[in-house]
């Protein structure tokens, strides 16, 4: 696993400035993404190997097997080390490779090594410390695990988990439950080919309200759901759906809220998203773009810095209830770019009610990003990329202002945008400048 050092080429700066990117923006950000989970794989080792025999024996162990993998089978090693909640785990575990009264975490890079080898169908054993029980292979499944060690045999066609007293079988290609083991789902959507974990520990970390294992007719639900949405997206912005495409693997349900519908993405899970259950394809569609936009922007500050360092100060983003720091307000106002000009291009070819829909929902957002930006350009809080890439952002927004909305679209931005500005302000104050 070869790290290098990644810059972001002017061309490529500019476009994802603009709020798009392309194939060859996304190639360069996954490599760098790549190359930052390399890095804290090594960076695993090191610290199993400071923490004492056991750590460093399971990690050790696990370097080795992955290692080979990668030498047999390159895509399989990569497909595994990029797995979002490998990257998290190793951040979780660089904070602190303690035991915490469990097993240490560090020794955790054996199931990740265990599961590059089932991928790749090469003669291997690794021993693996269950966890509460169980034994989570990352992108693959979970086992059943009467015991406080056991083994993962990996060999070509088959594969299994042994100890003392029992052994669960893993079913070719891991994603089908049998006895004892519980497989991610696979789901393919067109073009979209994603799994939907929701058994990983580490699938979302910093995120609450999981939802639990879904049932196999909640999992048939959230795939017809995927289906629509991406066929949505396909037809109204086809490049956004090709970035989703190239980037997003992972989709981590969250349970329903009294909020409504729920999404995130994080900046140690590159490649996936976590969402309540969509409604309707439209949501699905624009969630999915939102999500996109965070981590093109997640990536882009892994290579280069946009914002100065927080002083304190906070700001009014009008997607938030909760003011907001430079930082935080650029990644809304980043996400919401995207988020305009798809339902600027939804209202174009959505029937009835769906364009009413459409018409209004640009009207809002086109209006609040703009806001945003102006906020952030206001703020003296941007460095001198961080100025260069938000005055691009700004460039796209007021390529929307000429744009005619239905009357009834801007009395319904109206309407949205003042009741939440006036709900914000008499939590947190007057916010300085127009209202």
């Amino acid at each position: 696993m070869k790290s290098r050092y990644h810059s972001i080429p002017r061309n490529l700066f500019d476009a994802l400035a603009s709020g798009g990117g392309g194939p060859e923006a996304i190639g360069a950000l996954a490599a760098a993404e790549y190359s930052k989970h390399a890095l804290l794989l090594r960076g695993v080792l090191a610290a199993a190997q400071a923490a004492g025999a056991t750590q460093a024996r399971f990690a050790g162990i696990g370097w080795e097997v992955l290692t080979e993998v990668e030498r047999r089978d390159r895509g399989v090693a990569a497909w595994v080390t990029r797995y979002p909640a490998v990257a998290a785990w190793a951040v979780d575990t660089l904070r602190g490779p303690g035991t915490d009264g469990g097993p240490p975490k560090a020794a955790r890079l054996a199931a990740v090594a265990a599961a590059a080898a089932v991928r790749c169908g090469i003669d291997a054993e690794v021993p693996v410390l269950p966890v509460a029980g169980t034994v989570s292979l990352p992108s693959l499944g979970v086992a059943r695990v009467d015991a406080d060690s056991a083994v993962i045999s990996s060999r070509p066609g088959s594969a299994e988990i042994r100890w003392a007293h029992g052994r669960v079988e893993i079913p070719p290609g891991g994603h089908q439950d049998a006895p004892g083991w519980r497989g991610v789902r696979d789901c393919q959507a067109g073009g979209l080919e994603v799994v939907i974990d929701d058994l990983d520990p580490f699938r979302m970390p910093s995120v609450d309200g999981l939802a639990p294992r879904l049932t196999s007719g909640e999992a048939l639900n959230w795939q017809r759901v995927l289906r629509r949405g991406w066929q949505v997206l396909t037809a109204v912005h086809p490049a956004v759906a090709a970035e989703v495409a190239a980037t997003i693997s992972v989709i981590v349900p969250l349970s329903n809220s009294v909020h409504g519908h729920l999404s995130s993405s994080s900046p140690d899970t590159f490649g996936a998203v976590a969402m309540s259950e969509p409604p309707d394809s439209d949501t699905c569609a624009s969630t999915l773009t939102h999500e996109m936009q965070h981590m093109k922007l997640c990536a882009v500050l892994d290579i280069v810095r946009l914002t100065l360092p927080d002083d304190g100060r906070r700001y009014y983003a009008p997607w938030r209830d909760d003011p907001r720091p430079v930082a935080g307000l650029l990644q809304g106002a980043y996400a919401h770019v995207g988020v305009t000009e798809f339902w600027r291009r939804r209202r174009q070819n959505a029937p009835g009610a769906a364009r009413l829909r459409a018409d209004g929902e640009f009207a809002l957002w086109r209006a609040g990003t703009a806001r945003a930006i102006d906020t952030l350009l206001l703020s003296n809080r941007l460095t001198t990329a961080g100025a260069d890439f938000v005055q691009r952002m700004s460039q796209t927004a007021s390529s929307w202002t000429s744009e005619p909305v239905s009357a009834q679209a801007r009395a319904f931005a109206r309407g949205k945008a003042g009741s939440h500005l006036a709900r914000w302000e008499q939590h947190h104050g007057r916010v300085p400048g127009p209202a």
